[in-house]
């Protein structure tokens, strides 16, 4: 940033300098060749007026006769003073021929010039040589490229100042700003002096004091919610334990498939609490299919329940994504307990890949009456339902899609069809790690989801 203003003051001092320099210098040129001039005239008319009074006084001679010599205090250094006068031809025939008398000095070549006509008969015309005013031109437009020069110098060194004194505080606000991106928020937001960046820092300073405040108050809420969940959760499963002593064996299988579950959804949320903790680049590999597998197997009962089916469909083919796993089941769980509520008839689970994107696509479909037409616009939006229900599945379920880099869409009102998208991750580069779930951040390839 730094060169460039550099640069661009720079170059408007250059602009401004040749723009006021040209054509000062022709200025300066013509001025010295005119003062010149005015100079030889004023020397003229001072002769000119000697001989007007010698005529007045009745002390007029013939222009031929007339004495040079009493002018030439008037000339100037190496000036030459010429008399050019017509007297009649003595030898008759009424012509007449021309006389020249000259006093000062005698040069050739171009020189700077005036006359003055001292009747009808006679021109006195004084003249320096041109390489007397020249030294004068030249001095003059030197002196006058030197305080050009001198005035961009100067100008160049308030540029690098000044680019210093913008650049140096801009870099420290970008700095500052990457660290509170990065949830580092505990960074101070000094003001430079300059009124713009002044303001600019004092908002950054605001939203990064009310970002670490709801910060800290959503790791509060989160820890009460996690609290209050784990404090019910351990109640049941004390309760599904008694159960577990019973005498019927159908009770005891119940009882210990209840179990199964509180402990799955107790570790769901120990995992969801880290999550929504740890560092967001932190991600693991999924196997999709797994995941779909075990929600199947978890959610079918209560489709059986219903006179209805649950069942996958997949290409047979290892696909993996990368992200949380506790995001994505509870992502596709709502999306199955919708089907579930909403729906009717077979719901089926499709996983497949999106080989020209590199996505893994799983889909989520019914055979029910779909979704109203006045619910679509706003399906994903916190609160809104169909019916009496809270109406933050579907929010939250693209909430964790996206977190983990995916996409969570409606692709089909009736019969309903939501399509979640997410990057694929290779099976090979997951394999060769010591731990098989275990993904390096550098290494996944973060490719952009597709928006429908």
């Amino acid at each position: 940033m730094r060169r460039r203003i550099l640069k661009m003051m720079i170059a408007s001092l250059v602009a401004m300098g040749v723009m006021f320099g040209v054509p000062m210098t022709i200025i300066t040129w013509d001025w010295f060749a005119t003062t010149a001039h005015q100079d030889l005239s004023q020397r003229l008319k001072r002769m000119s007026e000697h001989v007007l009074a010698e005529e007045a006084a009745g002390r007029a001679v013939a222009p031929a006769d007339l004495d040079l010599e009493q002018f030439r205090l008037l000339l100037p250094p190496n000036g030459r003073l010429t008399l050019t006068y017509r007297v009649p031809d003595p030898r008759g025939a009424g012509g007449f021929r021309n006389g020249t008398r000259q006093i000062g000095l005698t040069f050739h070549g171009q020189g700077v010039a005036e006359s003055v006509n001292l009747g009808p008969n006679a021109d006195l015309t004084l003249a320096v040589p041109e390489e007397d005013v020249r030294p004068t031109q030249l001095l003059a437009v030197l002196t006058l490229l030197v305080a050009v020069v001198v005035a961009v110098i100067g100008g160049a060194v308030v540029a690098v100042v000044t680019a210093r004194r913008l650049s140096e505080p801009l870099t420290d606000v970008a700095q500052r700003a990457g660290a509170m991106a990065r949830g580092d928020f505990s960074s101070d937001w000094p003001t430079y002096g300059i009124d713009e960046l002044d303001r600019v820092s004092t908002a950054l300073a605001e939203a990064n004091e009310e970002i670490a405040l709801r910060l800290e108050r959503e790791g509060e809420i989160v820890g009460d919610v996690s609290h209050q969940l784990r404090s019910r959760l351990t109640a049941i499963h004390l309760r599904l334990d008694e159960l577990t002593l019973h005498d019927d064996p159908a009770v005891v299988a119940e009882a210990e498939a209840g179990v199964e579950q509180v402990e799955r959804l107790a570790d769901e949320l120990d995992e969801l609490v880290a999550a929504s903790r740890a560092d967001s680049k932190a991600r693991v590999a999924i196997d999709v299919e797994s995941v779909a597998a075990t929600l199947i197997r978890d959610l079918a009962p209560a489709f059986a329940a219903t006179g209805r089916t649950l069942r996958m469909e997949a290409t047979g083919q290892a696909l993996t994504t990368y992200g949380r796993p506790g995001r994505l089941r509870e992502a596709l769980s709502v999306l199955v307990d919708n089907a579930l509520v909403h729906g009717d008839g077979e719901c089926v689970v499709r996983i497949g890949a999106l080989s020209a994107t590199e996505m893994v696509r799983i889909t989520v479909a019914d055979q029910g009456g779909g979704v109203p037409d006045v619910l679509v616009p706003d399906i994903f939006r916190r609160g809104v339902s169909g019916d009496s229900r809270s109406g933050f599945g579907l929010s939250l379920a693209r909430a964790l899609v996206e977190a983990d880099g995916g996409r969570l869409e409606l692709v089909s009102r009736r019969p309903a069809v939501f399509s979640v998208v997410a990057p694929m991750y290779p099976v090979a580069a997951a394999g060769e790690s010591n731990e098989p779930d275990a993904v390096d951040s550098d290494d996944v390839r973060r490719v952009r989801v597709p928006h429908r």
